[in-house]
C-alpha cells in the first residue's frame, strides 16, 4: 500500500487531493494547522486504518522531522510527498516589508524544501514529490512580490530534485493552478477587476475548481504519470498561454 504526505490537507486543494488519492488506494498522512479541519478530513474519508493526521506548523524548525517520523510510525514508508500548503494575498515589491517576505518564503519555499529533504531519504524507486506552485511562477503577475519569488523558487527546486534523484526512480513535478475556486477566491468573484483579469482572460467557460488540481496530482501519483519528471503542469484553462479576451470585454466601450 502506497503512502502520501499532504500538507494543507484540511481544506481546499489539499483536502480534494486527499480524497482523490484515498480513492486510488493510497494511504493518507494529512498535515495541517487546524485540528478541526483535520478531524473533518478523517471523518470524510472514514477509515482510521488508512488515514492519519498530524497538526503542525510547517514553518517550525522541528516540523519536517515530526511529520516524517509520524508517517513512518503510522505506515512504515513514504511514497508521495505533496507540498500544497500556502498563503495568498501578496503585495507588490515596494509594499513588501522583510517580515512579510520571510513569512511567504518560510511557508512556500523553506518549509517544502526542508520537508522534501527529510522525506526523500526514505523514498524508494516509484516514489514522487509534487509541489503545488502557481501560474505566478510561470509568468509575471501584478502584486506577485514575495509570493512569486517563493513559488518560483520551489519550481526550480523541483527541477533539481528531478535531475538529482530521477536516477533512483524518484520523480518530482510541479502542478501550477490558475485561479481556483476556493473560499478565498469566492469572496472576490463580484469584484469587476478580478472578473476582467481572470474570468474574461480564460479561454474556457469556467474557472478551475479544487478537483481539477487534485485529479492532476493524483495522475502524477499513478502509473500513467511514471515517465513524467521535472515538469510543470499548468491547470488554468489556458489563461497563462493565450492572449484571450472574452467577447463581453471586446465589445465593451473603453472610456478614459
Amino acid at each position: 500500500m502506497k503512502v502520501a504526505i499532504i500538507t494543507g490537507a484540511g481544506s481546499g486543494i489539499g483536502l480534494a487531493t486527499a480524497k482523490h488519492l484515498f480513492a486510488a488506494g493510497i494511504n493518507i498522512v494529512g498535515v495541517g494547522r487546524s485540528e478541526d479541519k483535520l478531524q473533518q478530513l478523517r471523518t470524510e474519508l472514514g477509515d482510521d486504518n488508512r488515514v492519519a493526521t498530524i497538526s503542525a506548523d510547517i514553518t517550525e524548525i522541528d516540523a519536517p522531522r515530526k511529520i516524517v517520523d509520524f508517517a513512518l510510525e503510522k505506515f512504515g514508508q513514504i511514497d508521495y510527498l505533496i507540498n500544497n500548503a500556502g498563503i495568498g494575498k501578496p503585495k507588490p515589491l515596494h509594499e513588501t516589508d522583510d517580515e512579510t517576505l520571510d513569512f511567504f518564503i518560510d511557508i512556500m519555499l523553506k518549509a517544502p524544501f526542508r520537508l522534501a529533504r527529510d522525506a526523500i531519504v526514505y523514498m524508494q524507486a516509484g516514489s514522487a514529490i509534487i509541489n503545488v506552485t502557481s501560474t505566478f511562477a510561470e509568468i509575471g503577475g501584478r502584486r506577485g512580490g514575495a509570493y512569486s519569488a517563493a513559488k518560483g523558487g520551489i519550481s526550480s527546486l523541483t527541477e533539481h530534485i528531478a535531475c538529482e534523484y530521477g536516477p533512483q526512480g524518484i520523480r518530482a513535478n510541479n502542478v501550477a493552478p490558475g485561479v481556483t475556486l476556493t473560499d478565498m477566491v469566492r469572496e472576490r468573484l463580484d469584484d469587476p477587476a478580478f472578473q476582467r483579469m481572470n474570468i474574461d482572460m480564460t479561454p474556457y467557460p469556467r474557472l478551475g475548481n479544487v478537483d481539477d488540481i487534485a485529479s492532476t496530482i493524483a495522475f502524477l501519483c499513478s502509473p500513467g504519470g511514471e515517465f513524467i519528471n521535472g515538469q510543470t503542469i499548468i491547470v488554468d484553462g489556458g489563461w497563462t498561454k493565450t492572449k484571450y479576451l472574452s467577447p463581453r470585454v471586446l465589445a465593451a466601450d473603453v472610456k478614459d
